[in-house]
């Protein structure tokens, strides 16, 4: 679909099929995922900061952890928002183990239900069929 632009009958842009056009569905995806991973990296650093001697163990492997994926989650998050192929599986990875951490919050349901919207839009986003598109193309 191209858009005329002035008097005359001259094709606008197409925007919605330039090559390395990242679609709006991907997009959202690529952003909740970086706010998954700075949530993450946030309760690293509040894991460090709430270290005692009892825990001192338990406490740095959980905030290495959280670290780890945050990190993890970001790297993705940039994949997604460039289209690069490779993001499509982690992406996912990652919303699965967020519907599986929303069924574990199911009794505190404000918490279930923030993860299970989270997860559903970046699923929906990632497998949008322009995103698959976008992240199967060949560069």
């Amino acid at each position: 679909m191209s858009i005329a632009r002035g008097r005359g009958s001259e094709p606008g842009p197409d925007l919605g099929d330039q090559a390395g056009q990242v679609p709006p569905p991907l997009i959202v995806a690529a952003s909740l995922t970086a706010v998954e991973g700075l949530v993450l990296l946030l309760l690293a650093v509040a894991e460090l900061a709430n270290l005692s001697s009892e825990r001192l163990t338990m406490g740095a492997t959980t905030a290495a952890f959280f670290a780890i994926f945050g990190g993890a989650a970001l790297l993705v998050a940039w994949g997604l928002r460039r289209g690069r192929g490779w993001s499509r599986g982690p992406a996912v990875m990652f919303q699965l183990f967020g519907l599986l951490l929303a069924w574990s919050f199911r009794g505190l349901w404000p918490v279930a239900l923030a993860l299970l919207a989270v997860a559903a839009i970046t699923l929906v986003g990632v497998l949008h069929p322009r995103s698959i598109e976008t992240l199967t193309r060949d560069d």
